[in-house]
């Protein structure tokens, strides 16, 4: 503490930033020193346990969490096998989708529908843990792998301890000598389910080849997450007071309709009289000295949906989510605005996709699910233990966000192929699709359509050849530039010949 207040007073002396001073207006700014582990440590389990209770009981939170992870995983960000052998990858992409339904350990939804929960969960709790559980050949699944889901309170945040030798466990989570992950000691039920008995605080240690941990770190050196609603918990909790408050105060002034003044009765102890019931278009006849008035009802005031306004403003900002997908109001802001936050949003977005949900998540899913594929004898890919990395190659596709004008981006997409910005494959691949199983699909279609005679194509659409436009073109109106066309070109016409003998 001296030291401190001797750099201040140095500080002071010498000046240069305003933002180090200890003047009036930030003497009551005493921000903490400790590393953000230290702070997780000491705050993170009742962070995590208010952004919980406000996605249970806060409308504005739970669209929140809804949003995000709405907009992260959408229908599922899905692989698409970068492996050069058509039949190779084809049969390779219908096991995964085979799979794809046996994911979760519980059941209760797909691969991709982890993928949304495990972004729900790193809105909230800033992390989410998933066990991978190997399986017996004869457990009847398509590939012997299922994922369990583990909240971040299964790992505890108080298990510190040095071990012997030079590793140590730190919050949880074990490392070695140089700092490698080795294993994670998790609690074998949750400490807050009352429905589980038995093993209450005991831990069982977890390789960390085991253990898929997903989290968005925010600072260097940090080990675990901390929720995304930290900033904006405080303007939560009062803003839902606030209203309750506003609420409450509405209620009970529309509760009485009207007072009746009468003189002091003569007997003071005299019970009062039933209270009046009125009626519309009602006749009252009042006793001599009484009179009626009417409450001045309270109003909310001018103040208040400004005031609202600006507060979600900051918790949309707190929470990085845009102010209409956190209050459904999309009647402030122009369509030049609106796009503009979206675009902002998105590229946010779009990098949690990659550095995050696929970086730390698909990627281990996938290439531990392709060895116990190629282990249990499922898939056959000659060569695969010299050459892993080559079949293990994957591109992941998010779903491809919609505008509200799709003509618009459709139209200047299909010029920028046109101009060569850009391939037929990337468009395909930002709309989440493989451009390969695109074009087969397509392929099949147009030999279906020549079979029954049918073309669904639009007359001069890109996806029409020249052939095809001439054809739809009409024949009747060019039908003497095509004879003559014909002629000239046509080299079994001997009709120029017989011309040329007679000459």
């Amino acid at each position: 503490m001296a030291f401190d207040g001797i750099r201040a007073r140095l500080g002071a002396i010498i000046g240069g930033f305003d933002a180090a001073q200890s003047h009036r207006r930030l003497r009551g700014f005493r921000a903490s020193r400790a590393h953000v582990n230290t702070l997780i440590a000491g705050a993170g389990e009742t962070i995590t346990a208010r952004a919980r209770w406000l996605a249970r009981n806060n409308g504005y939170a739970s669209g929140a969490v809804e949003a995000f992870a709405s907009n992260v995983v959408g229908d599922g960000i899905k692989p698409s096998s970068s492996i050069a052998n058509a039949a190779q990858k084809e049969a390779l992409q219908k096991l995964w989708l085979a799979w794809t339904d046996e994911a979760d350990a519980e059941g209760l939804t797909d691969f991709y529908g982890l993928q949304r929960r495990a972004a729900r969960e790193l809105f909230l709790a800033g992390e989410v843990f998933l066990r991978l559980r190997p399986r017996r050949p004869d457990d009847g699944l398509s590939v012997p792998l299922h994922l369990q889901m583990l909240p971040s309170e299964m790992l505890p945040m108080d298990l510190n301890r040095e071990l012997p030798g030079s590793g140590s466990i730190r919050q949880g989570i074990e490392f070695d000598g140089i700092g490698r992950r080795v294993a994670y000691h998790l609690l074998r039920r949750h400490p807050g389910d009352m429905t589980d008995p038995g093993l209450v605080g005991e831990t069982v240690r977890v390789p960390a080849s085991e253990i898929v941990h997903v989290l968005d770190p925010v600072e260097a050196g940090q080990l675990r997450g901390v929720s995304r609603f930290a900033p904006a918990i405080v303007k939560l909790f009062t803003l839902d007071l606030y209203d309750d408050a506003e609420l409450e105060r509405k209620k009970t002034a529309a509760m009485f309709a009207m007072f009746i003044t009468s003189p002091a009765p003569e007997t003071p102890l005299e019970p009062a009289e039933e209270d009046l019931e009125v009626e519309p278009g009602q006749v009252v006849r009042l006793d001599p000295g009484e009179d009626v008035s009417t409450p001045a009802t309270p109003d909310s005031g001018s103040t208040y949906e400004p005031f609202q306004y600006r507060t979600l403003l900051q918790i949309a900002a707190a929470l990085g989510i845009p102010y209409p997908y956190l209050t459904g109001d999309a009647a402030r802001g122009n369509f030049s605005n609106t796009r503009v936050a979206l675009l902002d949003f998105r590229r946010r977005v779009s990098a949690i996709q990659h550095s995050v949900i696929v970086h730390q998540l698909c990627r281990p899913v996938w290439q531990r699910w392709l060895d116990l594929a190629v282990l249990s004898g499922v898939v056959d890919l000659p060569g695969y233990d010299r050459d892993r990395q080559t079949y293990q190659s994957v591109s992941w596709l998010p779903t491809r966000w919609d505008w509200v004008d799709p003509m618009k981006d459709a139209s200047a997409e299909i010029l920028q192929i046109e101009a060569g910005l850009k391939s037929r494959s990337q468009a395909i691949s930002e709309r989440g699709y493989d451009a390969e199983q695109v074009d087969r699909e397509i392929a099949a279609e147009r030999k279906r359509e020549a079979a029954l005679g049918l073309d669904f194509r639009r007359p001069g659409s890109p996806a029409q050849g020249p052939k095809d436009k001439a054809a739809v073109g009409g024949a009747d109106a060019n039908d003497g530039k095509n004879d003559n066309e014909d002629r000239v070109a046509d080299p079994d016409d001997d009709t120029e010949d017989d011309a040329r003998e007679d000459l």
